[in-house]
């Protein structure tokens, strides 16, 4: 009778403990499906990187993927992206990013060219008609207050720039603040028709609030740059359909200029703007889907 009370109670164990490893077994892989179906994006703090990153964000999120954002300066969206804490950056800028991405070659790769032949130097105003190239600057450098306005410190165009004034020996040293901070300066001098000079770039609003003009890059600093769209290698495998989507993006440098004048000036918001732009596009969003 001990012997069959016995038996019977190893037998009820061995059943419980065969459905507790079930469980663990369906909750481990549920818990990786659920990392799987999550795509981290990078976020720098430029206005260009919102519109497509908010886009490509609600396209994947209406595949079926949580979508988590990540703000940091580029040099740490680069970092995320090689270690595999960031899947997508929307706003590379090349060359100006080429250092980064030949560091970390062998963990992201170039995946889609979001557009291309975009304008990016040290610009000014159009009311000061003797400044036309860099080289134009040299020996006016006390007009400026020997300062060329820039964003962050660790932007790849901060250095280009510190090598332009180099390149070009301007007496002129390059302050750097935020990109809102750099324009409030910017907008401070131009209001009362000062000489100013500071970095610029398409697409953004600041050459639909202003009369700015891209000097001329005689040494070719910063030649026309391509927008890509850069992933970390795993998302290919990780991610097919994802990767497969963001391998066919495009985006004309006019719309998004349009989308950050609609979220920068009209203060709507950014997720409304990219679904407007998703609704007014259907075929290309289609395409970019492989539909």
């Amino acid at each position: 009778m001990k012997k069959r009370v016995l038996g019977s109670l190893l037998a009820a164990s061995m059943l419980m403990l065969g459905a507790c490893g079930s469980d663990d077994s369906k909750d481990k892989s549920t818990a990786g499906a659920s990392e799987d179906k999550t795509i981290t994006f990078g976020v720098t703090p430029w206005t260009s990187t919102v519109p497509p990153t908010k886009i490509a964000k609600l396209i994947i999120e209406d595949m079926g993927y949580e979508v988590k954002e990540i703000k940091a300066d580029a040099g740490n969206v680069y970092i995320g992206l090689s270690r595999g804490d960031i899947d997508v950056f929307m706003d590379a800028w090349l060359p100006a990013h080429e250092k980064h991405i030949e560091k970390y070659k062998d963990n992201i790769e170039e995946t889609a060219v979001s557009y291309d032949d975009v304008q990016t130097g040290m610009v000014v105003p159009t009311y000061m008609k003797d400044i036309n190239s860099v080289s134009d600057i040299k020996g006016k450098e006390k007009q400026f207050n020997n300062e060329m306005y820039g964003i962050e410190d660790g932007a790849s165009a901060t250095g280009i720039i510190n090598e332009m004034l180099e390149g070009y020996d301007l007496d002129l040293k390059q302050v750097n603040s935020s990109e809102g901070g750099m324009l409030a300066q910017a907008q401070r001098k131009m209001s009362s028709n000062e000489p100013v000079v500071f970095y610029g770039w398409r697409p953004h609003t600041m050459f639909n609030k202003f009369d700015l003009k891209v000097l001329e890059d005689e040494q070719n600093f910063f030649q026309t740059a391509s927008v890509k769209v850069i992933t970390n290698k795993e998302l290919k495998k990780n991610s097919t359909d994802v990767y497969e989507f963001l391998s066919n993006w495009s985006i004309s440098i006019d719309d998004v200029e349009n989308m950050i004048e609609e979220i920068e000036n009209e203060g709507t918001d950014p997720e409304v703007v990219a679904q407007e732009w998703i609704d007014n596009n259907q075929d290309k969003v289609d395409e970019m889907l492989g539909k």
